[in-house]
């Protein structure tokens, strides 16, 4: 499929991967921050955490159990670069263990439950792929003829996996869901009128609704049944939001929203009345929930930290600093390792000022 990288379309992916903000070398580890005051001397150089300088690009990760591999997704550079990568690495050693080079540039990832698969978002040309999970080999797409106001086709942000199907957040203006059988890869239907730049989807158990959050400040609330949008959450506090990432703690209802630019925070609502209950200041890209560790994991992209947090009290349990910007975010199946890609600045000619990288750290 032809994906010509106009300077245009250089300009759009800048800002679609600010949103999404998804042959090596060793790196050593970073040091770890303790959880107290500035004035304690710094820790040494954390043995749980290992890094390595990948590639051009990186966005999200997708772990394949049965194959016993790391996935990670990659645009590449957008300067002079069609198309894009995906990697899979060992998840131990972070070691490559094979690359599929696809035509069109990979951002988003989701697992399918039963490990075969997985699928990654074209965003910039609006589609998605379906890749076997064994062999890293591209199985079928679908493309969206869902076009935006300035007529180029509308950006696929995040994908979910839920039922045996697909939820697509469209980056328009009004956004819009696409909802594709995952088997088929076929288009079932849209969610409409979703509002401005549709970022993050996830699912809750406890409400039996799907929650889509988007750059107006709402969540969506939507009964996966008949597709339809039942309520729109907000903060209620007359403040500007542009909410990206969600995760969720089903145990107590709490549904986890960052903000990553307009209010530098993340917000925990109380999925059962609405409301607010906490908020947790500072910078947040990316959010994970562990349930097995009762531990919230948040990307400080400008802060170029990455932060465990106590699930219950929401204090700082350790933090990570990193030379450059943490982004996106994976847990491991047994919730005991934390995967986490690392972003560099991009040069005004939409180079970046190098490689970006992967980290894995072994919770403790």
């Amino acid at each position: 499929m032809k994906s010509l990288f106009s300077p245009r379309k250089a300009a759009v992916a800048l800002a679609v991967a600010a949103s999404l903000s998804l042959t090596a070398c060793q790196a050593p580890a970073k040091k770890v921050d303790a959880p107290v005051a500035a004035s304690v001397a710094p820790q040494p150089v954390d043995s749980r955490v290992s890094q390595r300088v990948l590639a051009d690009g990186l966005y999200e990760m997708a772990y394949a159990p049965e194959a016993k591999a790391l996935y990670v997704a990659s645009a590449q550079s957008f300067k002079d670069v069609n198309g894009g990568v995906i990697y899979r690495l060992d998840p131990v050693t972070l070691a490559t263990k094979g690359e599929t080079h696809t035509d069109l540039k990979n951002f988003a990832m989701a697992m399918d439950p039963d490990g075969r698969v997985f699928y990654t978002t074209n965003t910039l040309d609006s589609g998605i792929a379906k890749v076997d999970a064994q062999s890293g080999k591209v199985l079928q797409r679908v493309m969206f003829s869902d076009k935006g106001k300035d007529g180029d086709p509308m950006p696929a942000r995040e994908i979910f996996w839920h039922q045996g199907l697909l939820y697509v957040g469209g980056v328009g203006d009004p956004g819009v869901i696409w909802v594709v059988d995952a088997q088929t890869m076929k288009l079932k239907t849209r969610i409409t009128n979703a509002g401005k730049w549709v970022t993050g989807i996830i699912y809750s158990p406890v409400t039996d609704r799907l929650y889509a959050a988007n750059g107006g400040g709402e969540i969506l609330v939507i009964n996966p049944r008949t597709h339809k949008i039942e309520k729109r959450l907000t903060a209620g506090d007359g403040k500007e939001y542009l909410f990206l990432n969600l995760a969720e703690d089903p145990a107590t209802g709490r549904l986890l929203v960052t903000d990553d630019s307009k209010a530098k925070t993340t917000l925990v609502f109380d999925e059962r009345s609405g409301k607010v209950i906490k908020r947790i200041e500072g910078d947040a890209l990316g959010i994970k929930f562990n349930a097995k560790r009762n531990e919230i994991y948040l990307s400080q992209r400008a802060a170029k930290k990455v932060l465990q947090l106590d699930a219950t009290t929401y204090a700082v349990k350790n933090s990570w600093s990193f030379d450059s910007h943490p982004n996106s975010l994976l847990l491991s199946p047994d919730g005991q390792t934390l995967y986490v890609t690392i972003k560099q600045d991009f040069n005004k000619d939409s180079s970046t000022k190098g490689p970006d990288s992967i980290a894995r750290i072994a919770l403790q």
